[in-house]
């Protein structure tokens, strides 16, 4: 029997990186779920690598705009009625800007809060009343180191972030009375696709990408996706069950070293 056994968990992002790792092992500890991503062949594809290493996985992909509302709601609540009801909600989606807080324009303010924060927001209130009717639930929501200590360059994707970490607090303090468990994981540097093409376009390879890119961690490397996934999965799972409104930090030492 796996941790998951019998759940239901709908996963965003799911279509790449830290998403597609969550999945993966999710369905490896016996979950159904919903994988969604903005990018429906992104999804398609994770889905199908699932089924393939696990024939028997449950796994429903899903494209949607979450920062849009209302589209939220309708795959929040497709997933449910085609699982039959719902246990887990991770949030992975996000996206980057890069850029000084002081040359910040409107424009890029709205476009990474309404993905980083306010499709987060949707996906919780839709998710809600799925949760409560179960008995409780769990939601976990990914924010980033960088939203707990900060840094120059990337302050828009930081803000969001920080303003996950409050979202899960507060919505811990609101729903426990309801038995859903609210908590966020705070990764530092993870390399995941985007990072590599990311790298790929500035002329650095991969090999050096992993061998350079995350010095300022003690553990002077790169977290893998499933790493990071694993918190996830002991956030979800019931060995986390008393375990609430924490932000736990999945850095390798980041945060240690620039105390």
């Amino acid at each position: 029997m796996g941790r998951l056994q019998g759940k239901v968990a709908l996963i965003t992002g799911g279509g790449g990186g830290i998403g597609t790792a969550t999945a993966m092992l999710f369905a490896e500890e016996g979950a159904g779920m919903a994988v969604v991503d903005r990018d429906g062949a992104a999804a398609d594809a994770a889905a199908a690598d699932i089924r393939g290493r696990l024939p028997s996985a449950d796994v429903m992909p899903m494209a949607a705009d979450l920062s849009d509302e209302a589209q939220t709601k309708r795959a929040v609540d497709a997933a449910a009625a085609y699982f039959g009801g719902l246990d887990i909600l991770v949030n992975v989606a996000g996206i980057r800007v890069y850029g000084a807080l002081a040359d910040a324009e409107p424009d890029s303010w709205d476009s990474i809060l309404a993905v980083n924060l306010m499709a987060t927001v949707h996906c919780c209130k839709a998710a809600i009343p799925l949760l409560r009717s179960r008995g409780g639930g769990s939601i976990v929501n990914v924010s980033s180191v960088f939203g707990v200590t900060g840094r120059a360059g990337m302050g828009q994707y930081d803000v969001t972030k920080a303003a996950v970490v409050s979202l899960s607090r507060t919505l811990a303090i609101e729903e426990v009375g309801n038995g859903i468990r609210v908590n966020a994981v705070c990764p530092g540097p993870t390399i995941t696709p985007f990072h590599i093409q990311r790298a790929k376009e500035r002329g650095v390879s991969e090999e050096e990408l992993r061998r350079t890119g995350a010095q300022h961690t003690l553990m002077k490397r790169w977290a893998e996706p499933r790493e990071v996934a694993h918190t996830i999965l002991f956030l979800a799972c019931d060995e986390s069950s008393f375990v609430t409104g924490t932000a736990l930090v999945v850095d390798g030492g980041a945060s240690a070293a620039s105390a």
